[in-house]
Order: C-alpha cells, then structure tokens, then sequence
C-alpha cells in the first residue's frame, strides 16, 4: 500500500505506524504507483491551500478520483481528510479542495484553539474503523479547522455514509466511511494502540 507523499504530512510516523499494522508500505508521489495500489493513504499537517497545492503538484486529486471511481480504497488522515470536502475556508480565502464530498472546512466554534490533545468519539453502529475499540476510547486531534456540518445524504440504492462526530467548543466530524472512502480528522498513527487498531481495521477492508 502506497502513502502519498505531496509534501505535507508526517508521512514517516504515517509508514511506521502503518508497518506495525501489518502493511507493506511505499512512500511515494508516483502517479502510477499510487493509482495501483491495494490502499491510498492521504496525510496531511498545515493549511489546506497549502496542502491543496502540494496535491495538485503531484496530481493527488486526480489519483484519489480515479481511485475512487474505480472503488479502490483510499484514507484521509488530518487535513488529508479535509482536502477530501468542496472547499476550505482559512483567514477569510477560500480555496477549492478535491470535492468528493459536499461541505465546507472551516475555523472551529472554540475558546482554545488548536484543539489538541486526546478526545473521545462517537461513532455509529457498523463503522468498519472502529470495530473493537469501546465507546470511551480516546484519539490524538490537533487541528484549529473542521467540518462542523455534514451535507451529503446518499442516494436511492447507495449505502448511508457512516460518519463519526466529536466536540470542541462544538460539534464538528471526527471520521466518515463510505464505500472505499474513509477518513480521520485525529491522527491515528499517534493514537497509540487505538489508533493502531483502527489502522489494522482499516487494512482488514483492503
């Protein structure tokens, strides 16, 4: 399985942690390469414009698209996740992510921001990612930008998407599954075993 490097993410601790799941790991910006394997992973630290940029240098939106058109699996992690939405809002710019789902990245309703630390999430019943892990389990966020409001809703014969929500000054979305695209806004490569299960979870769906 590929991890795509477009110049943001903490791209080693996403391999090491993948490694330890039991995955074959690759590193790599080759389209092709990453178009052709078993699972994409999609990380991502920073701003979105920036990262948005990075990922059309390498053409990332085009290799998540045909990916997915294809129902080969892919994995947002952090902003990988939040480049994944129609557009993100930073500092007044708005910037055009890949638009594979509605909805709008935007400054968290908090005191504090960044959040960052350890939070609880909950997820509904049937989300493959979570499989195994209790109700009380914590994960690693740092972020000052979410999706507080989730638009899509599927269609007649298409599976509801599964999405998992969390709290920070409010609501905003912790993890979406749906179909062979998932996502996390915590970083599950420094969740320590929680975030190891979810990885493993997520490699069992390959």
């Amino acid at each position: 399985m590929v991890v795509l490097d477009y110049g943001s993410g903490n791209l080693r601790s996403a391999e090491r942690a993948l490694a330890r799941a039991g995955a074959d790991v690759t590193v790599t910006a080759d389209f092709d390469v990453a178009l052709d394997a078993d699972g994409l992973v999609v990380p991502g630290v920073g701003a979105f414009s920036a990262c948005m940029e990075g990922l059309r240098r390498v053409r990332g939106e085009q290799i998540i698209g045909r990916r997915l058109a294809g129902g080969r699996p892919v994995l947002g992690i952090c902003v990988g996740m939040q480049i994944l939405f129609e557009k993100g809002v930073e500092h007044g710019v708005h910037t055009p992510g890949c638009g594979e789902w509605p909805g709008v990245v935007e400054r968290l309703d908090a005191p504090v921001l960044p959040h960052m630390g350890w939070n609880t999430v909950a997820a509904p019943a049937g989300c493959a990612l979570f499989r195994g892990l209790d109700a009380g389990t914590r994960f690693y966020f740092v972020h000052s930008y979410g999706v507080r409001e989730w638009r899509l809703e599927a269609g007649p014969g298409f599976a509801e998407p599964l999405v998992a929500w969390t709290e920070h000054g409010g609501p905003f979305v912790a993890a979406v599954e749906n179909g062979p695209l998932m996502a996390t806004q915590f970083h599950p490569e420094k969740s320590g075993d929680a975030g190891a299960v979810l990885l493993s979870n997520w490699l069992g769906t390959l």
